[in-house]
């Protein structure tokens, strides 16, 4: 393939500490070395391709795309829309009765006249572009899609590193901080740190031990009750575990008798199974979204939590709280910004060569920086709880693995 002419950029699903970044990052990779290519970017991601909804960047915004380090979100827009979802399309006026969302996304990249499409999203994001990149080379349209791997729960196959995950745990770490702080408001209190997570324990687990690093700076004045047992981790949920309740309440209560307070990270996609059984007993509708997901804001898995345990250990009162919308729209901090940068470098190279697929270290390839192959791309890559600095972080909190059996996946 020849240099492209002219890209375009799009950002979809659920926000992530790296949208704006990578954004920036191409925008200034692209003027860095190639400015004549034009740059595009669509309004509020794959709804905005269907529309032939953008953005044009001009010279200023190129003079001035560093500026997207400094802020979370995603400045063009996302949303949720899966092009093989016809009926979605239509009922949300995306396309008219009949049309075929995928054909009307490639005919509208040929409209404005584009050579490669990145895509900077998680797993739905980049499974679409992967149906839509099969679409385009079946049909010979003569495009290339390169994606970029954005999802906080950092559970992409075969990828070791989605983009924003870091800071995400890092965020969620700070806003625990405060959180915790709630312990002394009223006796016996239980607090529930809800972290993001549909199927992967990962960012439960690493803000789990960002926090703990912000602990271990602390100093404490017990004489007066300012004791690091009240603010510890005293619990870790997860989906990769099922959980014996009765086994971890007691151990819970001991702690709760002891320092007068316990604090539990959970994962939003722990226990979502027995949530949606209870729910489905009811009677009850499950809401999903256009992608067949449980929403679990709707399902409150850390109100679940938090019913399950509150009598057995004796809490006076509690409280609920979730990081996620803190957390992933936070900018990218110094270590998420590199590996952001170094990709969208890749991603650029790739442009050129015409080399399709979703950039990141390929798990299954001695963790070589690549295009991995857009058939290989899946989501919901299971937390590995043998990890060392998980299993450590256990044993610092005395939470034993024995009451804790590990799910099939």
């Amino acid at each position: 393939m020849n240099k492209p002419k002219k890209v375009a950029l799009l950002t979809a699903g659920g926000l992530a500490p790296c949208l704006n970044s990578a954004v920036g990052s191409l925008i200034e990779r692209y003027s860095e070395i190639a400015p004549e290519i034009e740059i595009i970017c669509y309004r509020s991601g794959y709804k905005g391709l269907l529309l032939g909804d953008f953005y044009t960047v001009t010279p200023e915004i190129r003079e001035k795309a560093a500026l997207l380090q400094k802020f979370g979100g995603s400045i063009i827009g996302n949303s949720r829309v899966k092009l093989t979802n016809v009926a979605d399309c239509v009922k949300r006026g995306l396309v008219k009765e009949g049309e075929d969302p995928q054909k009307v996304a490639a005919d509208q990249l040929i409209k404005d006249g584009v050579d490669v499409l990145h895509t900077i999203g998680g797993d739905d994001t980049n499974t679409a572009a992967a149906d839509l990149a099969a679409f385009l080379a079946k049909n010979d349209y003569g495009l290339t899609v390169i994606g970029l791997p954005k999802t906080v729960d950092n559970d992409v196959i075969p990828i070791k590193q989605s983009l924003g995950a870091w800071t995400a745990a890092e965020q969620g770490a700070h806003y625990f901080k405060n959180v915790v702080a709630e312990n002394n408001s009223n006796p016996r209190m239980l607090i529930v740190h809800e972290v993001m997570g549909r199927s992967c324990g990962w960012l439960t687990a690493a803000t789990a031990v960002e926090y703990r690093k912000i602990l271990d700076k602390c100093d404490w004045l017990p004489e007066l009750g300012l004791s690091r047992d009240s603010y510890e981790v005293h619990g870790i949920f997860i989906p990769e575990m099922a959980i014996d309740i009765k086994s971890e309440a007691k151990r819970l209560r001991a702690i709760m008798d002891t320092v007068d307070c316990v604090n539990i990270f959970v994962s939003e996609g722990a226990g979502l199974e027995s949530i949606v059984a209870e729910m489905e007993a009811k009677g009850e509708d499950v809401p999903r979204d256009a992608f067949g997901h449980v929403k679990l804001d709707a399902v409150n898995p850390g109100k679940w939590f938090g019913e399950q345990f509150s009598q057995m250990i004796g809490a006076e009162k509690t409280l609920i709280q979730k990081s996620g919308y803190f957390a992933r729209a936070s900018a990218a901090n110094a270590e998420d910004i590199r590996l952001i940068k170094s990709c969208a470098d890749l991603a650029v190279e790739c442009a050129f060569r015409g080399e399709a697929g979703v950039i990141g270290h390929d798990d299954d390839q001695n963790f070589v920086l690549r295009a991995i192959e857009f058939p290989r791309i899946k989501g919901g890559k299971p937390f590995d709880i043998n990890t060392p600095w998980f299993t450590q972080t256990l044993a610092n909190i005395g939470q034993e693995k024995g009451s804790i059996v590990e799910t099939a996946h």
